[in-house]
């Protein structure tokens, strides 16, 4: 029987078809179009706000404002948990697969359609400020944007270079990128045409690393206590009290000294990795260091959202306008030993998504459904009064927004593609209901994961080989290929890539 979640994107959303030639979307009856304002930040893990407690010295007053006058959706979740192919979901509505910016290097096919362009042709005034990276480093004007500035790659976060509409601006080394984004982007939204909607996204190169606060933070957290998750441990290497055919320090191939956790063995070796908090950069930084200054850097982002609301409520535009904030993906702080993103555990594949809009969501309590990055495509341009067209996987959150009982989906999908210039994280493909995850790794010998996420929520006992749990795995396995067949995925999407590397600016055989 094919599953619920899969049903209903066949009944809600269609099959996935290439995009229409006319960027022309139908109206719907009703809806008069609100403005809509998208902040995106970049590697802002789910729970590094004040108001969840996470850290508890932590003061996010204005994200928590947002949750406190919107919505928080602490189920929120990207399809990949990479820069490029979160981004390209979110302008897109469709998996990775089915856009195919399948990792960072892997350049936009040409054939996508990006939503601000259904908002340019219903009349919006749009406009983009900051990080676009989404399978190419460039900073040039993109589709779908009125007003254009950006920078190039992964940018830096002093004395950055913007290209404004086609022109390069360059600033001085005191001047910080997220300050500059926020301040451009107010500035456009107080001299825009005050006669038609706008869509504004402001898209932050915060909190990527190398981790580099406003000068004004710097230091702030310094003497706080690191919080070290429970699973930091886990896997762990040799220990004294090891069978004598165990060396000490050897990765603990197939199970931990914790018994039989059963634990993949690339996340073993990982742990010494670049993305492992034994070698983590190859150590140029320490796990302490390195936690202080990513809290520090989100205090400019926390700022900075202050700043728009402040503008918004200021200037009348609060009540129907739609802010919409999340991050591209989550981020691991020693969780299984691993700092980065990219695997399908909660801290790499959640985000934060905070929602305000007073003139439709009442403020206050979480709204806790599985939601996805390929949602927010719908989701804008229901606001904006337009049917999403066919083709995007996504679904709007509206009747979320509304707190009404309506079918929504009971599980979400993720699919990860192996890097040439990141190989320690192996494809691998999963699906996460409310209580149960599955992760299946693809071309590599190791062993799958399975956890009850209500017993074990730091997924620390893959539950993989019990016994009261196989008809349910081989369930979820079976729902993978089905959501992979049924959306286009069952062909990897491989590109012809080969990025130079050390300086090197030749280009090099792929081996």
């Amino acid at each position: 029987m094919m599953p619920k979640q899969l049903i209903l994107v066949a009944l809600l959303l269609g099959a996935c078809s290439q995009p229409d030639d006319s960027l022309r979307l139908d109206s719907l009856a009703g809806d008069a179009p609100s403005n809509v304002i998208f902040i995106l930040t970049d590697d802002h893990r789910f729970d590094f706000m004040g108001f969840t407690g996470k850290v508890p010295w932590l003061e996010t007053p204005n994200l928590d404002r947002l949750a406190r006058e919107g919505a928080w959706f602490p189920n929120a979740y990207v399809t990949t948990a990479l820069c490029s192919p979160s981004r390209a979901s979110i302008l897109t509505g469709l998996y990775s697969h089915t856009h195919t910016v399948v990792d960072n290097a892997a350049p936009d096919p040409g054939n996508l359609v990006f939503f601000p362009q259904y908002l340019q042709e219903a009349g919006y005034e749009t406009s983009f400020f900051g990080k676009w990276h989404m399978g190419n480093h460039s900073d040039e004007p993109q589709p779908g944007f009125d007003h254009w500035e950006s920078f190039r790659g992964q940018g830096v976060y002093y004395g950055p270079t913007l290209n404004i509409n086609g022109e390069r601006v360059s600033y001085d080394e005191d001047t910080y990128i997220t300050d500059l984004l926020t301040e451009h982007a107010v500035d456009w939204l107080e001299s825009r045409d005050r006669e038609q909607p706008f869509f504004m996204y402001l898209s932050h190169k915060a909190v990527h690393s190398q981790f580099e606060p406003a000068a004004r933070h710097l230091g702030q957290y310094e003497d706080e206590a690191i919080i070290y998750p429970p699973s930091y441990d886990t896997p762990n290497y040799g220990t004294p009290e090891l069978p004598s055919d165990q060396e000490q320090g050897e990765p603990l191939r197939g199970r931990d000294f914790y018994g039989d956790r059963r634990m993949p063995d690339w996340v073993k070796q990982q742990r010494e990795s670049w993305h492992g908090v034994d070698y983590m950069y190859h150590g140029r930084i320490d796990f302490e260091e390195f936690f202080h200054r990513y809290t520090e850097t989100l205090m400019g982002i926390d700022e900075s959202v202050g700043e728009v609301m402040d503008f918004l409520d200021a200037n009348g535009l609060a009540d129907d306008t739609l802010v919409i904030y999340m991050g591209d993906n989550g981020f691991s702080f020693g969780e299984h030993g691993l700092i980065d993103k990219r695997h399908f555990y909660e801290e790499s594949a959640k985000v934060p998504l905070l929602i305000r809009w007073p003139s439709r969501l009442a403020g206050g309590e979480p709204i806790t459904q599985l939601v996805q990055n390929i949602d927010i495509a719908p989701t804008i341009l229901q606001a904006a009064g337009l049917e999403a067209p066919a083709h995007m996987q996504g679904a709007s959150m509206s009747p979320l927004l509304d707190r009404v009982e309506l079918p929504w989906r009971d599980r979400i999908f993720y699919e990860y593609y192996w890097e040439m210039d990141f190989p320690q994280t192996p494809t691998m493909f999963g699906v996460r209901t409310d209580r149960y995850k599955y992760i299946r790794y693809h071309g590599i010998w190791d062993t799958n994961e399975f956890y009850d996420l209500q017993n074990d929520p730091s997924e620390m006992q893959n539950l993989i080989d019990a016994p009261e749990h196989q008809e349910r795995i081989e369930g979820m396995a079976n729902e993978i290929y089905q959501w992979l067949e049924s959306t286009g995925g069952m062909s990897i999407p491989l590109k012809n890539v080969v990025r130079p590397k050390f300086g090197d600016h030749r280009n090099q055989s792929v081996l």
